[in-house]
């Protein structure tokens, strides 16, 4: 009898954890500080506030990827596993990176759609015309090796093979 009246409490602990709604988004962050910059910890967020959709983490319609390199005056800045994911969710953006090798990943909702600057703001990086986080200068986007007159507004997309972004503070 004991054993059946454990194993019924431990069932009804799993049913009720399972049942229980996930917790509300967070506010989402945007750092003006020098990296490193890690994944924000609430990456729902982050979507919110860049107004893309989530889709399920088993999600590949869609699917293209491409290399993103980030150099401040002339250091490299590593991407870092998680921008774009929701992970206790089970959630991803359209542009996100699974691991720290540079690749971003575009799959799910929106991923033909999803611009430079939202790709930032899933990182919780402040991005615009003259800063990346806390440096601020000159500011150079090539994709493909290609010239971006508006890195904010740029289609990851239209992006075949690599982006680079370059910040001079001189």
């Amino acid at each position: 009898m004991r054993v059946l009246a454990r194993l019924t409490a431990l069932l009804m602990a799993f049913v009720l954890i399972g049942c229980s709604a996930r917790s509300a988004p967070g506010e989402p962050v945007l750092r003006a500080s020098a990296p490193p910059w890690p994944a924000p910890r609430d990456g729902l967020a982050q979507l919110q506030a860049a107004g893309l959709e989530a889709s399920r983490l088993d999600d590949t319609s869609n699917q293209r990827r491409f290399t993103l390199v980030l150099t401040i005056d002339s250091a490299a800045v590593p991407l870092v596993p998680f921008i774009g994911m929701d992970r206790p969710r089970a959630l991803q953006g359209p542009a996100h990176t699974h691991d720290d090798s540079g690749t971003v990943w575009l799959e799910g909702r929106g991923s033909e759609s999803v611009t430079l600057g939202e790709f930032f703001i899933l990182w919780g990086v402040r991005f615009d015309a003259r800063c990346l986080g806390a440096v601020c200068g000159t500011v150079e986007v090539m994709a493909d090796g290609a010239p971006v007159a508006d890195p904010l507004a740029l289609r990851l997309a239209q992006v075949a093979e690599r982006l680079t972004v370059r910040v001079s503070s001189a």
